[in-house]
């Protein structure tokens, strides 16, 4: 049915609808585009983030050795200390599953050593016809879990009346698999204690450099360029040589760890004032100030938590550096010192060079070195992309 064409002159007819208005029905979005806007920061940046599965591997791995370091004396075959006076400096051994074309299970073959009379060198040689089987979830040497109850449970150890030593053996005996492990607990605690120290220094003291300004900051900017222009290694080795050699090995890795925040909150302080100097101008900050609420308050609920993503992603590239601070303050003999083992302190079994040619499997302590400065590096880089997901 056609409406009439109105004659010349005449109104031309005019209809409402008596159906209700709908005010969204002007843009009908899909259900991906709604789950997208009704999401919150959080779960953009963390769908951003599962993108870069270079990024999330590295966040898995990280998260697991964070883990093993809850339960590395159930992980380690030997106990920290447990010295193998038969088998000093004995290289890696090969973990095999078949013997004389048969199914055995993980073994290792036993050894037999003879001393080198020229070079003074222990030349191990395997015995065939020995198989040594590798037990696992098994009893070995005793340890006190957490300094809380005994236990001798681990999960992999040598067989009976046999050794197992996958990453060799040092100057005492001692399993290095066990050392590392060991050493991971120290060396991945420190950089995040370290860098507790030096968000709180940065973001306090660069918070109120930006936020209040003049001569305060005036003071601050000249202190982050005297502390930056000094060379580092010489600066920690001053720092490392104040605390006594009397301090007991806690007191000293707290030191330690002191240390490094003290030296690496200058960088946090500056991205701080600068990102603090641009939103002081904002309309909300002045209205904070007009409702009387403090300096701290506006800093710590307001201005902060709107680049709480940046400072994530800095954390996670910063802590690579206290690492390798720690394993460089130990490897000189002026960081952590024994009974406490980080692989720093590993590491200083390798100064000689002709250890290093002898026995190059004391060097494998720098392989989680390595590894965990990568997956730092590479997880800072998913975090920082992340951090704007609308971009």
């Amino acid at each position: 049915m056609t409406s009439p064409i109105p004659a010349p002159g005449e109104p031309l007819p005019h209809y409402v609808s008596t159906a209700p208005f709908d005010p969204y029905s002007v843009e009908v979005m899909t259900e991906e585009q709604v789950r997208v806007n009704q999401a919150s920061q959080l779960r953009l940046m963390w769908w951003k983030f599962k993108r870069h599965k270079i990024a999330l591997a590295s966040g898995i791995f990280l998260a697991a050795l964070y883990g093993m370091i809850l339960i590395c004396e159930f992980l380690a075959p030997y106990d920290l200390h447990t010295r193998n006076v038969d088998f000093i400096y004995a290289p890696p051994q090969s973990v095999h599953f078949f013997h004389e074309g048969e199914f055995v299970g993980p073994f290792v073959y036993g050894r037999t050593m003879k001393l080198d009379m020229d070079t003074l060198k222990r030349n191990y040689t395997d015995d065939m016809s020995d198989v040594e089987p590798i037990r696992f979830f098994c009893r070995g040497d005793g340890y006190r879990f957490w300094g809380l109850f005994e236990s001798n449970l681990h999960l992999v150890c040598p067989a009976e009346g046999g050794q197992l030593f996958l990453l060799g053996t040092d100057r005492l005996g001692r399993d290095v698999l066990s050392r590392i492990i060991y050493g991971a607990r120290i060396s991945l605690t420190i950089g995040l204690l370290g860098i507790t120290v030096s968000f709180v220094l940065g973001i306090v003291i660069g918070g109120l450099a930006g936020y209040h300004g003049g001569v305060f900051d005036l003071l601050v900017q000249r202190l982050i360029e005297v502390l930056q222009s000094i060379p580092s290694i010489p600066l920690w080795l001053s720092l490392a040589a104040i605390m006594p050699a009397t301090w007991s090995p806690l007191l000293i890795y707290l030191g330690i760890t002191v240390i490094l925040g003290l030296l690496d909150w200058t960088g946090l302080a500056r991205a701080v004032r600068s990102k603090l100097l641009a939103l002081r101008e904002e309309d909300y900050v002045l209205a904070a100030q007009l409702m009387g609420a403090k300096s701290g308050r506006i800093i710590g609920r307001h201005l902060v938590p709107g680049f709480m993503s940046h400072l994530i992603a800095t954390a996670t590239i910063s802590i690579p550096g206290m690492i390798l601070g720690e394993t460089a303050l130990s490897f000189l003999g002026l960081g952590l010192r024994p009974p406490i083992t980080s692989w720093g302190i590993l590491l200083t079994e390798a100064k000689s060079v002709s250890v290093i040619a002898f026995y190059p499997w004391l060097l494998f302590p720098t392989i989680p070195v390595i590894l965990v400065i990568l997956a730092f590096n590479f997880l800072g880089d998913g975090l920082r992309d992340a951090a704007d997901p609308y971009k």
